[in-house]
């Protein structure tokens, strides 16, 4: 595992609410809004957005934690920027904070965990 990064730096990734991230269970709509499950799994990919500049050929991300804190709402059809940020790497850990903006409307924030591992 290569660290070319320090602590403070950021990647961002932007998305679109599309049909398929807002809240359904069971195949029945709950809302037109993101939703929380779409959410955590973008703000898991732009903190993976490190991990792909960090792990070596034979080796993989692994989430371990995620936190989500939800606080605002964000139609169908709307681009969110969600901002990665390393705090720190320890041996193969790789932890980092997001936060989820619309427009200037912080609507979530968090953070998550990965393991660099060799592949099996």
């Amino acid at each position: 595992m290569r660290i070319p990064f320090s602590p403070g730096e950021q990647r961002r990734y932007r998305t679109q609410v599309t049909d398929d991230k807002i809240a359904q269970f069971h195949g029945e709509t709950v809302h037109p809004y993101y939703s929380t499950f779409a959410l955590a799994q973008d703000a898991e990919w732009a903190c993976r957005l490190f991990v792909l500049e960090m792990k070596e050929p034979d080796e993989e991300g692994i989430g371990t934690y995620l936190s989500v804190h939800h606080v605002g709402t964000v139609p169908v059809g709307s681009e969110v920027d969600i901002i990665a940020t390393l705090l720190w790497v320890r041996g193969n850990t790789v932890h980092c904070s997001y936060e989820v903006w619309w427009g200037t409307n912080r609507v979530a924030y968090g953070e998550q965990t990965q393991k660099v591992l060799k592949k099996r």
